[in-house]
């Protein structure tokens, strides 16, 4: 693989920082759409869950940020050959993200499959930071 992984993590990063924007400029068009100025929230489902979608992925965003470059400082040195599994995770969550915006604008109902394709990542890149830090405790004691 091209590149080493704290470089795709940035990029991942870049990607994820572009999913969240077009979040933002949803909300704006949602806004546009329904004549619903700031600073009110309600009042028009489509800007509603306009506004949920860019405020979950808001909520979730320091949990995927934290997980992905845990994982890429800890893990990936600590297990190369795999060294590129966290940024390929980040992908996953940025299009769970997007899965989940369209899901939801269409129906609430149907943003759960986004969702997860999301949360997953978010958990696994969690998993693999532990694994990365005892590996770097152990390391360190031997």
């Amino acid at each position: 693989m091209i590149g080493t992984p704290s470089l795709w993590s940035a990029a991942v990063t870049v990607l994820a920082m572009f999913v969240y924007m077009y979040m933002i400029i949803n909300v704006g068009i949602a806004r546009g759409k329904t004549g619903i100025s700031p600073p009110a929230m309600t009042g028009a489902p489509q800007l509603e869950r306009a506004i949920r979608v860019h405020s979950n992925t808001l909520e979730g965003m320091p949990l995927f940020l934290a997980g992905l470059w845990l994982a890429t400082v800890y893990f990936s040195p600590a297990f190369p050959v795999v060294g590129w599994l966290p940024a390929a995770l980040g992908v996953f969550w940025c299009i769970g993200r997007l899965m989940y915006m369209q899901g939801y604008m269409a129906h609430p109902e149907k943003r759960s499959t986004g969702y997860l394709v999301s949360a997953l990542p978010m958990l696994v890149n969690l998993i693999l930071s532990i694994i990365g830090i005892v590996a770097g405790f152990m390391s360190v004691s031997a």
